[in-house]
């Protein structure tokens, strides 16, 4: 079957996790990606095995940002490597690099540099903060963004510390920005003929992902409907929640509409426990002015929902139209029949590993769909049948290798 960037070939010079899940992404949808690393300078996100029960786990943080690409192993610090990529320049699609700001420009490899040798080019880079501004040159992980970029701040309970949500947040949404943006480029270039650069920080994906929330606070002064950051559970809509049940696990309830769903939520839960709760009607005026009973009313649920498991509650609810999902942890997740049946997690042939399980792509073509058809590659792995591909002769090859332009060290 066709994939729908067949045809595309990116030159892949990001490390670590916005820049190379972008170009997984890419990838995914039938690029040919070709990962470009220096030859004392792999892609740290290599070395990244976290703790795991397995002595021999796979690295999973570099096969979930690199999958489906080829590894090619050039020393871009010396002007004949620089000379080797101007050549595959010469004939790619896209470029995406997340350099430091300035990094490009001096080793000769920014937009204007390769848009002078191939016009068409679509120039992707990746930074922390953005292209201008005093921070411009700051570098910027992860954390870092979720901090600087109101995440945190929003965060958790109000009388704990400002928290972290999942790792990888901003890196996540700015890779699928950045694939976003590439993806929009590629289909002007298709109608102009023109390239462009497409630029994407971690700061603007922090904002982006937040869009709905900042807006409401630019244009009332409140953080999505709320007047603080961050309001205790005890103190928020009782529909619009999180409770513990008799076997330890969480509901989650999204009930917006009060007047829609509180008179059917208080009859389920006046069938289901024999308690009928007060009051009658409940709105958003009630939860406003009435913030000791609203505590004491919370209070009472987080004890009525004691009284069976979080799966009883769900199927309950579900019966009655009333929205409600269990908390689930990473392992419930495998045999989720949405999940499942959706191809969310797929299996993947490794040739080392075997048979593995992964994270699809997160979305959905009915004609071109993505796919994961190999794994990240191992350092240099490519390099001679990529150059090949590009034109270079065979006694080129040997002679770049033999002086340390290309391929691993010895």
């Amino acid at each position: 079957m066709a994939l729908a960037l067949e045809g595309i070939k990116v030159l892949d010079l990001t490390i670590w996790q916005q820049g190379p899940m972008a170009s997984a992404i890419l990838a995914d949808f039938g690029a040919d990606v070709i990962k470009i690393e220096g030859p004392d300078s792999p892609d740290p996100g290599r070395s990244l095995v976290m703790y795991s029960p397995r002595p021999d786990a796979p690295n999973a943080y570099f096969q979930t940002h690199n999958r489906n690409k080829r590894g090619i192993v050039i020393d871009l610090q010396r002007q004949k490597g620089r000379e080797v990529f101007y050549r595959l320049a010469a004939k790619a699609d896209v470029v995406v690099q997340n350099f430091r700001p300035g990094v490009a420009t001096r080793l000769g490899l920014d937009y204007e540099s390769l848009q002078a040798i191939n016009p068409r080019l679509i120039y992707a880079t990746a930074s922390g903060f953005g292209l201008r501004g005093p921070h411009s040159h700051l570098p910027a992980l992860d954390p870092l963004v979720q901090a600087r970029g109101g995440i945190m701040s929003i965060t958790g309970e109000p009388d704990a510390p400002p928290s972290r949500t999942v790792n990888g947040l901003a890196d996540q949404v700015g890779a699928y920005l950045l694939a976003l943006g590439v993806m929009v480029a590629l289909y002007h270039r298709e109608r102009t003929g023109q390239g462009q650069m497409v630029d994407g920080s971690l700061l603007q994906a922090a904002l982006a992902v937040q869009s709905w929330n900042i807006n409401t606070f630019l244009l009332t002064g409140t953080y999505g409907g709320q007047p603080i950051p961050r309001i205790s559970r005890r103190l928020t809509s009782p529909l619009w929640n999180h409770y513990r049940c008799r076997d330890g696990r969480w509901i989650q309830l999204a009930m917006p509409q009060l007047g829609r769903y509180w008179p059917v939520f208080r009859q389920v839960m006046f069938q289901a426990t024999g308690v009928l709760l007060e009051p009658e009607l409940l709105s958003v005026e009630w939860l406003r002015f009435n913030a000791s009973e609203l505590l004491k009313l919370i209070e009472q649920l987080d004890q009525l929902f004691l009284n069976k498991t979080a799966q009883e509650w769900v199927e309950l609810f579900r019966e009655h139209d009333l929205l409600c999902e269990m908390v689930q942890e990473y392992a419930d997740l495998l045999n989720d029949p949405q999940v499942v049946t959706n191809d969310m997690i797929v299996t993947v042939s490794h040739p080392i590993l075997g048979e593995i399980k992964m994270v699809n792509t997160g979305v959905n073509l009915s004609k071109t769909p993505s796919s994961i058809r190999m794994p990240a590659p191992e350092f240099g792995q490519h390099t001679e049948e990529v150059l090949l591909e590009f034109g270079f002769s065979w006694p080129e090859i040997e002679a770049l290798r033999r002086e340390g332009v290309i391929g691993p060290r010895p």
